[in-house]
């Protein structure tokens, strides 16, 4: 059936809810060949293209995004929308004769470049086509794609020798060129983060990356022009002296106009097209003209008060945008339609009624736990009566079948489950999709209810992908020259490269590490496990001296420390295991209904997590779980879900939090999801006035309050529980030594719940599994809109911007100082540059009153600013709050700017964060690597890992007891940790009554054999070191086969060194399975030595010895040798193969 009613255009479509638009829109452009609509705002546009493909659109559209960054800023637009903007310009202007084109007002009242700009600017590729290399490579860096190591993102590309990987506008994906001499032999496309082939290409048309082709003609033009429009020019101004050197230079698209002799109109892209209009675009298009014209002023007053910083010099408003009525002007007369939401009476042309309504919420109808779903349930067999068609949509897969679930537990119909709007009047019966969509509209004959019509509002959207980071983040923390490293054997030395030996006249690389009085150690590539980070500061680390014996004596006191550790962890496992605890149960519906008031779909992670708490609480043993997730990541929800089971069994719960802020926070969070539930949640603080503090504790006492959130204040002599059942700690290392021994006490038989955003080291994840229960939650459940991070020098004009931005938009910001006293002097400079912003300040040192009221008004909406010290670091959750300011970032850890970062971008609307260092300061090279993985991290979709890695870099808050902290220091956070995992695990097959065999040694193979990567097989040393990394972590069989298959597809076939290298490591593996420490072969034959002279299986060996009539012999050192001849290289590889794989059968 069709809903789009007869209509003669021009003409205004009155009754189009949102919803519908989308719907009529899909309709429209299976009449029109050539389609554009036109948004009011970026986000409507957005909206209407991620519905278009369930409403069943005859064609992909094409959405041409307006930039992202400010009028007059320093920065450029993000690649994602510079690679959409181009996608759209190049189809256009090619001729395309069918399109539906999605954009907004903002992006069609700035200019773009001609349609012949983009004349030869496009080449298209085909498996076996002949393609010159040098003009390839040129044609990529002339059209704005940037060469790097590793391609991660939109407009870049990599040289690998015969390998060409590139990541062009118009693809979800990259693509790796396969190339033989000049012949193209296959195109694959690959994952950008694991960098594995993913699928085969034919063809691939390359698309250029910028709106701005830097040749001689374009360059020469700019440099004319720059110097009519502001006077003379020198090569003292940054973005002049860029261009003059043809090369791009941040935000330098704001002066697009003096590129090209005539800029052009994305209407010049689409004569002849039927436009779709939204409604209020007139408004829309004026807010925006005047910013436009606000921020060109304030660029021009700034720059007349600061003559000392880098210069800007802005074009006028009219250079690049539309800022008057013209652009009414170029939509055609005729062919076009409005659509608009109610009636407009003062329309003066047609108009026609497309009968649709927005769907009556049935949540905010809720007045009992019952009503939401039995009235919905009655609604629904009032529509069908009607003679409607019903759509329910949900927002993920896993919130359709609670959904689903709970209305026919409530006397629904059943749902079925459809993929697109075609399939929902096959049949009667109602239908059920999964779809973003916020609001649900009425049409004739169709109602559609979306789950924020049942449920209440959403906060934002839901996970697109699950993206795997480990490669890059080994990748992107490559150690760095002068690193500080520890050898187990040899201690702490200096990092000074990767060097290539002659060893038995055969090249080998080597690690070179640098001891006290300048002795060095190579140690080789395949053995490099023996090495590890120092982590930590290197203030007041003293080398080691090799063959010192300083070493071994520290590394000695460190174990035993260890082994008493390991010793009391496993003791406290063991006896909570001997405790006996209630066991707590779920009630099926009410719990359901519980579950189904959370607004976000799950992730895996998080439904893991909730059913890790679930299968404690039956185990009749106290729970003692910690559930370690990002920044927003949901662990609040699995601390709900547990508590409400708590209470459904007659406990009561307890949470327990570090601050005032916190316990607000998690206060209104729980009454808000308990209302109507017949369960009752307090808080204690110090902000409780102490005659309603009495009555909470009177009422803890009697168990009239289920569920009580507080501070330290809960840890008090004077508090006491009726039936206290689940105690939930959030954050419990930002406690105190005495606070953490109440809460010890607190926990005894009872169960406990411990949330932290403090990521923990991947190596002591590894150490304490099996000792300490431990939930992971390493994927956020929303899929935000990626933060844009600006890493740059303080430019008050630039912070200026970003504040009034957000203020425009009707939101607020944080500005964060890393110390008290750097507040004063920051206030004074908002005061002179931003006077409009009203802030107030926030930090620790504050009284607990003051801090209060300057919370409360920032949670109102009372000021715009808040300016503060990172006591918003851990928790604060204000979705208003979407743009950050850090002063001095380079005094920040890379895990605290990211808790920092995560504090923005909570909501629908994008955050913006501005990490900035003072002016003019050259930064140290950890700071700059910090700031540098920072602003590239969302856009990863890596960031907890990589903060977890972080602490494996540079040490963790201590989990075992703060005395451990010298130990660290000692031997250096990875080897600490390895010593805990091998304490913990030999302590384990002790009580086992197994055999212990040190594995503090590694197997060293000696085959004359080159083994290494070649420099000119993969060119950066840093990834190169990386792969060596990773290599020495590898162990069976397939995960070799894996490594090598994965080298093959980023950089081309293996060379023999690299083939050898990875036989070299197949060796070792079955070396260290069998206890073999050394394997010397020579063209005469195999050497073998045990470690510690030992094999598990002496009999064995024995027989298998004399099963070699001669020919192998154990000598009077205990070492075994055969006698072979091997004639070749390969020969000597497939017989110490042979050997080790017989002595590994015989040692099992």
């Amino acid at each position: 059936m069709s809903f789009l009613p007869s209509f003669q255009p021009p003409t205004l479509l009155t009754h189009v809810p949102d919803g519908y638009d989308t719907l009529l829109l899909a309709e429209l452009s299976g009449l029109e060949k050539k389609l554009v609509f036109v948004a009011r705002d970026e986000s409507r546009a957005l909206r209407i293209r991620n519905q278009l493909s369930f409403f069943g659109p005859h064609r992909e559209p094409l959405f041409f995004p307006a930039w992202d960054c400010l009028p007059y800023d320093r920065s450029s637009p993000h690649a994602d929308v510079l690679a959409q903007r181009l996608h759209a310009l190049t189809t256009l202007s090619g001729g395309c004769e069918e399109y539906l084109l999605i954009t907004s007002i903002q992006a069609l009242l700035q200019k773009v470049p001609p349609r012949e700009a983009f004349q030869g600017r496009i080449w298209n590729l085909n498996a076996g086509q002949e393609v010159d290399h040098t003009l390839f490579l040129n044609f990529l860096q002339k059209n704005g794609y940037v060469c790097r190591e590793t391609v991660r993102e939109w407009g870049e590309f990599a040289l690998r020798g015969g390998l060409i990987d590139v990541f062009p506008p118009g693809y979800p994906f990259p693509f790796r060129l396969d190339f033989f001499g000049s012949s193209l032999e296959s195109l694959r496309t690959f994952d950008p983060l694991t960098q594995i082939t993913t699928g085969k290409a034919t063809d691939l048309s390359l698309k250029p990356m910028g709106e701005i082709n830097l040749n001689d003609e374009t360059i020469e033009r700019f440099r004319k022009g720059y110097r009519e429009a502001f006077g003379t020019a020198d090569l003292k101004d940054p973005l002049y002296a860029a261009i003059s050197e043809g090369r791009a230079y941040a935000g330098y698209e704001h002066w697009l106009p003096l590129f090209y002799e005539q800029l052009s109109f994305l209407t010049d892209y689409v004569k002849g097209a039927f436009f779709c209009l939204d409604d209020h675009l007139e408004e829309a298009a004026k807010v925006f003209i005047e910013q436009v014209q606000d921020h060109y002023q304030t660029r021009l007053e700034f720059e007349s008060l600061e003559k000392h910083g880098i210069p800007y010099n802005p074009l006028a408003p009219q250079a690049l945008y539309l800022v008057d009525e013209s652009w009414t002007k170029a939509l055609p007369k005729a062919q076009k339609v409005i659509f608009t939401s109610s009636d407009y009476p003062d329309f003066k042309g047609k108009s026609v009624t497309a009968g649709g309504k927005k769907t009556l919420s049935f949540a905010d109808k809720r007045v009992a736990k019952e009503s939401l779903y039995t009235s919905f349930v009655d609604a629904l067999t009032t529509y069908e009566r009607e003679g409607n068609q019903i759509l329910l949509m949900a927002v993920s897969a896993g919130s359709a079948e609670r959904l689903a679930h709970i209305l026919e537990e409530h006397g629904a119909p059943s749902f079925r489950r459809i993929n697109t709007f075609s399939e929902v009047f096959k049949e009667k019966t109602p239908a059920l999709t999964v779809l973003e969509m916020d609001k649900g509209f009425q049409a004739p004959g169709l109602i559609v209810v979306t789950e924020e019509d049942l449920l209440g509002e959403r906060l934002g959207h839901p996970q697109k992908t699950t993206k795997r980071s480990d490669l890059f983040i080994a990748e992107a923390s490559s150690l760095q020259i002068e690193d500080l490293v520890v050898h187990r054997e040899h201690g702490i030395g200096r990092y000074k490269g990767l060097q290539t030996l002659n060893v038995s006249g055969f090249p080998h690389d080597c690690i070179e590490v640098m001891y006290e009085g300048g002795d060095k150690l190579f140690v080789p590539v395949e053995n490099l496990e023996v090495l590890s980070r120092y982590g930590g500061s290197d203030v007041l680390v003293s080398l080691d001296r090799l063959g010192g014996i300083a070493w071994q004596a520290r590394k000695a006191r460190v174990k035993k420390r260890l082994k008493d550790i390991a010793d009391a962890l496993l003791k406290i496992a063991a006896s909570r295991h001997l405790q006996q605890a209630e066991r707590f149960y779920k009630t099926d519906g009410l719990f359901e209904e519980f579950v189904a008031r959370f607004p976000y779909p799950e992730t895996e992670d998080q439904l893991r997590a909730i059913e890790d708490v679930f299968d404690d609480f039956l185990t009749g043993r106290p729970m003692d779980r910690l559930i370690c997730g990002d920044v927003g990541s949901g662990k609040t929800e699995v601390a709900l879900r547990a508590a409400f089971i708590a209470v459904s069994s007659g406990k009561q719960v307890a949470i327990v939090v570090p601050t005032t802020l916190l316990a607000r926070q998690h206060f209104q969070t729980f009454a808000t999801r308990f209302k109507d539930t017949g369960f009752h949640v307090a808080q204690l603080s110090r902000l409780v006035k102490p005659k309603d503090a009495k009555t909470i504790r009177e009422k803890l006492k009697t168990g009239d309050i289920q569920i009580i959130i507080g501070t330290h204040a809960l840890l008090s002599k004077t508090i006491g529980f009726h039936d206290l059942g689940l105690l939930i700690i959030d954050e419990e290392q930002h406690f105190g030594v005495s606070q953490k021994e109440k809460l010890k006490a607190l926990k005894a038989n009872v169960h406990v719940l411990t949330l932290t955003a403090t990521p923990i080291p991947r190596t002591l994840q590894m150490a304490l599994s099996g000792v300490k229960e431990m939930s992971l939650i390493t994927t956020p459940p929303l899929d935000r809109m990626a933060v844009r991070t600006f890493v740059l020098p303080f430019d008050a004009m630039v912070v200026r911007e970003a504040l009034l931005r957000e203020q425009f938009r009707g939101g607020q910001s944080f500005y964060v100082c890393p110390r008290i006293s750097d507040i004063d002097k920051v206030a004074m400079r908002l005061r002179h540059f931003v006077p409009e912003v009203k802030f107030a300040i926030a930090h620790g040192g504050m009284s607990p009153l003051a801090l209060e009221n300057v919370m409360s008004d920032f949670y109102d909406g009372a000021i715009d600013l808040l300016l503060c010290t990172n006591i918003i670091e851990s928790g604060i959750d204000i979705t208003r709050a979407n743009t950050l300011i850090i002063h001095r970032a380079d005094l920040f850890g890379l895990a605290q700017l990211y808790q920092l970062r995560g504090r923005i971008g909570r909501g629908k609307a994008r955050g913006y964060a501005y990490l900035t260092y003072p002016a003019g300061q050259v930064l140290s090279l950890e700071a700059q690597k910090r700031l540098d993985v920072i602003q590239s991290l969302d856009s990863l979709g890596a960031g907890f890992s990589l903060a977890s890695h972080d602490m494996d870099i540079r040490g963790a808050g201590n989990l075992v007891g703060e005395e451990q902290s010298g130990h660290i220091r000692e031997v250096g956070i990875e080897l600490y940790q390895h010593m805990l995992e091998e304490a913990i695990a030999a302590l384990k097959e002790e009580k086992e009554g197994e055999v212990i065999l040190t594995t503090e040694w590694t197997p060293q193979i000696s085959l004359g054999l080159s083994v290494l990567i070649p420099d000119v097989y993969v060119a950066d040393l840093g990834l190169r070191l990386s792969l060596y990394k990773r290599l020495s972590h590898v162990s069976t069989r397939e995960e070799i086969d894996q490594f090598a298959v994965e080298m093959g597809d980023r950089f081309g076939p293996l060379p023999i060194e690299v083939k050898n290298l990875l036989d070299v490591i197949y060796l070792k593996a079955l070396s260290r399975q069998a206890n073999v420490e050394k394997v010397e072969v020579g063209p005469k034959g195999v050497l073998i030595s045990f470690h510690q002279n030992t094999f598990k299986n002496p009999e064995a060996l024995i027989q298998h010895i004399m099963k070699q009539k001669g020919t192998a012999k154990i000598r009077p050192d205990q070492k075994v040798v055969y006698i072979r001849a091997f004639e070749s290289a390969a020969a000597r590889l497939a017989g110490a193969r042979k050997i080790l794989e017989e002595l590994v059968s015989l040692a099992f």
